[in-house]
């Protein structure tokens, strides 16, 4: 087997070099609650409709800390999103009422692999 089978990176075609990732890690509240569920799932699915967008995958943690992990294919796309209305406005509640404290970390992927196991 090719040592190098299933090796994308931003120098080999294919690449994710375009790629933009927000990671999203957060707290909420305990008064969140449903406004809070409300707004999250109408902001996904603003994402999920957006020009570039790639995927969306949230994640919590025992201890509360919650995990989003946003990618759109390109700068612009990603530049589009961010500035989206909705998700502007998202933000601002996440700020007044839903979070106790959130950390957001846009990157490029510099290296990525993917293995999948075949069928059968």
């Amino acid at each position: 087997m090719d040592e190098h089978a299933g090796r994308v990176g931003p120098e080999e075609p294919g690449g994710d070099e375009g790629r933009y990732v927000t990671i999203f890690r957060s707290r909420l509240r305990v008064e969140a609650g449903e406004e809070y569920e409300t707004v999250a799932e109408a902001t996904e699915e603003r994402a999920r409709r957006a020009p570039g967008f790639v995927e969306f995958k949230t994640f919590a943690a025992p201890d509360g800390e919650r995990v989003s992990i946003v990618v759109f294919d390109s700068a612009e796309h990603h530049r589009a999103w961010r500035e989206d209305p909705l998700h502007r406005e998202a933000q601002r509640l996440g700020r007044e009422r839903f979070y106790e404290e959130f950390e957001i970390t846009v990157c490029r992927p510099l290296h990525a692999i993917s293995w999948r196991r075949s069928p059968g």
